[in-house]
């Protein structure tokens, strides 16, 4: 059976409410009853004593003394009798009978110096009193002693008084708190409803819900936890889209690169088959047809390179590298695309220093992004700078090209993102694909890659890998 949650809190809170006043009104109650019983017996006391010591000091006018006080407490309606040692009834404002009935316990009691008291007695003097005995001595020998007795009656009109102001207590402050529990429990359920209602929109999608936050409770703290979450989600869920997007037109650029190669290469073999090239063009065809197969064999190798490295299937044959020589290698491989750019490529690293790491790899990171810098710059400089620092070995590729804006900069290394539509193609970058693959490369070198650029002031990218064996200091 399915129970709301109003419904729980309110029968909670009111379950505790009422069990605590019940177990607080038993024990006011007892109290009450106890002081007042307390407070009659005392009362009776301290006259039983009284008349005690004014009947030793006066004993000549011990009848008027014993007249004056029966007038005394007659106006509080309590009654008093002497008795002697034989239990015999001297004198007596109430009792009409000649023996106070004892048993052998409180005759006992009452002989050996003590006081008697009992708060509630039914049976003896013929209605329900309260009655005191104080025992007499004269000379240190028992000679009897005197009872007092008060009607219950009086004393359980102040008990009743002060249950019925105790019950119309209880009633009002049930209903309080009934009202407050009310109120509560519809303050909570409204809450829970709104998370409730805030789930089932994330579920459809909808990631632009919030929930007001207010970390007084666990359900302030929850809601602040379910806003972070949907924050999460929404920024997921934007880089999926955008993923998505970079995907397809991932795809169009690759059926636009892969049809035209093909279709060229097609073109060639069928004017070949058909001898509709001319023998002094025959040469050039068949240089386009070889061109055009390399550049679909590195758009291949692109994606199959990515996959690998992102599988870690890519095992990687370290050795020590002269610094110097690899980059003045990739200077002479580029020289002549930095030419027609109007770029200048300079290297500057010291002879002693090396790098370990896998020669292959690292020569596909350095071309990539030093074609990068190529493409992006025109009539400017491109640094190749090799240094060691703190045991590592920095490698750093700076040009004075376009550079970037800082949204861009954590682009760059997102699968599929081009910095601009019109970028050239190159050997490792034909898609997007290509700083993807350094950042994996690197990575898997134990080395960090970063990129510091500002828009229109050029481009700076820095790599860290372990140093050489036998690499100097700068």
């Amino acid at each position: 059976m399915k129970i709301k949650y109003f419904y729980q809190q309110l029968a909670s809170h009111f379950s505790v409410i009422i069990i605590a006043f019940l177990i607080l009104s038993l024990l006011f109650s007892h109290f009450v009853e106890q002081f007042v019983y307390d407070n009659k017996t005392e009362e009776l006391a301290s006259y039983g004593q009284s008349i005690l010591t004014d009947i030793e000091q006066e004993q000549r006018n011990s009848r008027s003394i014993l007249k004056s006080y029966g007038y005394v407490l007659e106006s509080r309606d309590i009654q008093y009798s002497l008795f002697d040692e034989k239990s015999v009834i001297i004198y007596s404002t109430g009792l009409n009978t000649p023996l106070i009935e004892l048993n052998e316990e409180e005759w006992r009691a009452l002989q050996s110096g003590k006081t008697i008291t009992v708060k509630q007695e039914l049976k003896r003097f013929g209605q329900a009193v309260t009655f005191v005995l104080l025992p007499y001595f004269h000379r240190d020998q028992f000679v009897g002693g005197v009872l007092l007795t008060s009607p219950i009656k009086g004393s359980r009109e102040i008990i009743s008084q002060m249950n019925s102001y105790l019950i119309y207590t209880t009633v009002i402050t049930l209903a309080i708190a009934l009202l407050l529990s009310g109120l509560l429990s519809t303050f909570h359920g409204r809450r829970i409803n709104r998370l409730r209602s805030a789930t089932a929109n994330v579920a459809q999608g909808d990631y632009s819900v919030r929930i007001p936050t207010a970390g007084v409770d666990e359900i302030g703290e929850l809601a602040g936890d379910f806003n972070r979450m949907v924050e999460k989600l929404e920024a997921s869920a934007e880089e999926i889209e955008n993923l998505e997007n970079r995907r397809r037109q991932f795809m169009a650029d690759v059926s636009h690169e892969l049809r035209t190669p093909l279709t060229t290469i097609r073109g060639i073999i069928e004017g070949l088959r058909n001898d509709m090239i001319s023998e002094s063009e025959k040469e050039r065809g068949l240089q386009l047809a070889s061109s055009e197969t390399m550049r679909l064999i590195r758009l291949v190798n692109e994606n199959l390179d990515y996959e690998k490295i992102r599988s870690n299937q890519v095992t990687l044959v370290k050795q020590e590298i002269q610094l110097s020589e690899l980059l003045e290698i990739i200077q002479e491989q580029l020289e002549d695309a930095a030419a027609e750019r109007g770029d200048k490529i300079v290297v500057d690293v010291r002879e002693e220093v090396s790098v370990f790491a896998d020669y292959d790899r690292l020569t596909q990171v350095l071309i990539n992004i030093a074609k990068n810098s190529i493409q992006f710059t025109e009539n400017g400089m491109i640094w190749l700078r090799g240094y060691t620092s703190e045991e590592k070995t920095v490698i750093e590729i700076e040009d004075t090209g376009i550079g970037m804006d800082p949204g861009e900069v954590e682009k760059i290394w997102s699968r599929f993102y081009k910095a601009i539509d019109s970028r050239t193609t190159n050997p490792y970058g034909e898609f997007g694909l290509g700083l993807s693959i350094v950042k994996q490369l690197v990575t898997m070198h134990g080395g960090t890659i970063a990129v510091e650029s500002e828009k229109g002031e050029g481009t700076k990218f820095r790599i860290e890998l372990p140093g050489g064996l036998a690499g100097g200091n700068n």
